[in-house]
């Protein structure tokens, strides 16, 4: 399980000023028509360009620390599970074939307690990546100023329920995401194999499945991400409820009759710019990880 953690971890630390952009352009234009809102970032190099240029190069690792928190607690339990059920022989069926049916199970209910689990820090690494300069600020500004200090301020707010605030659409984001990317990595490098190409450069191996896990990743788990997103950064009244969405439903349907179905697949070109590389890294270090862990059990 730490495996799966330090893997995502070593990952994140190269990906997060991706994930910055990919934040501000799914806040951008909340509940407003095309046309109807400014555009401060038209796409992933644009955002980068403009971050950098008005807040400084430091802008673009905001909120790094609640995102590497997210990834390890996703990530110890969604790609742990799945490495307990691979070394037990779960996930194969007689014939030694990948399950489709077994290994969706044990990703999508590993990628969704994973993601219960992370729910704070990625409440807070929302918060924490949506804060901009006055110029170029989208969706609401909250006023936290690092990630210990936004846990602790939500907590004495809102109390451990604040905490989790969007977790809701976490369990199918985490669910849909983990076993996409999961099996997309595992089939890829099956069907690699069967093809006798990388048989002996397990590294490249590794890369290419990877790349393949995070087309199809990204494909899944864009609407739910943005949802995730809007409900994690939302405003909330005297009573903690969310002025703009009363859940994952209704910021559904606000979304689709407000700015349209496009709307479910903003910031799709920075999500997959994001977890292109960051499935590639994640995976590629995992399996190397899993060579060493294969190595220390003789």
């Amino acid at each position: 399980m730490g495996m799966g953690g330090v893997s995502a971890m070593f990952a994140t630390l190269f990906t997060n000023p991706i994930e910055v952009v990919k934040t501000r352009l799914q806040l951008q234009g909340e509940l407003k028509a095309k046309g109807q809102h400014a555009v401060f970032y038209k796409n992933v190099p644009h955002g980068i360009f403009v971050i950098a240029r008005t807040e400084g190069l430091a802008a673009l690792q905001n909120g790094l620390p609640a995102m590497l928190g997210f990834q390890f607690f996703l990530n110890v339990f969604r790609l742990g599970s799945y490495r307990i059920s691979e070394r037990r022989g779960f996930l194969f069926d007689q014939e030694g074939r990948m399950s489709l049916y077994r290994g969706a199970v044990v990703a999508g209910i590993g990628g969704a307690l994973g993601s219960i689990a992370g729910t704070p820090f990625y409440l807070v690494k929302t918060r924490l990546q949506s804060r901009g300069a006055k110029a170029i600020a989208v969706g609401h500004q909250h006023g936290h100023s690092g990630t210990f200090n936004a846990l602790a301020d939500i907590y004495s707010k809102e109390g451990i329920k604040g905490l989790f605030r969007g977790v809701h659409p976490q369990i199918p984001r985490g669910a849909a995401g983990s076993a996409s990317q999961i099996l997309s990595f595992t089939y890829a490098k099956q069907w690699l194999l069967e093809k006798n190409w990388f048989v002996n450069s397990p590294l490249m191996l590794s890369f290419f499945g990877a790349n393949l896990g995070g087309v199809v990743m990204t494909f899944c788990l864009n609407p739910f991400d943005v949802i995730a997103t809007r409900l994690s950064n939302q405003p909330v009244d005297a009573q903690n409820r969310g002025k703009l969405y009363h859940g994952m439903l209704d910021c559904f349907v606000k979304m689709l009759r407000q700015e349209g179905a496009k709307s479910f697949y903003k910031g799709v070109q920075a999500n997959y710019l994001r977890l292109g590389p960051h499935t590639v890294m994640l995976l590629v270090c995992w399996d190397q990880l899993k060579i060493i862990e294969e190595y220390l059990r003789r």
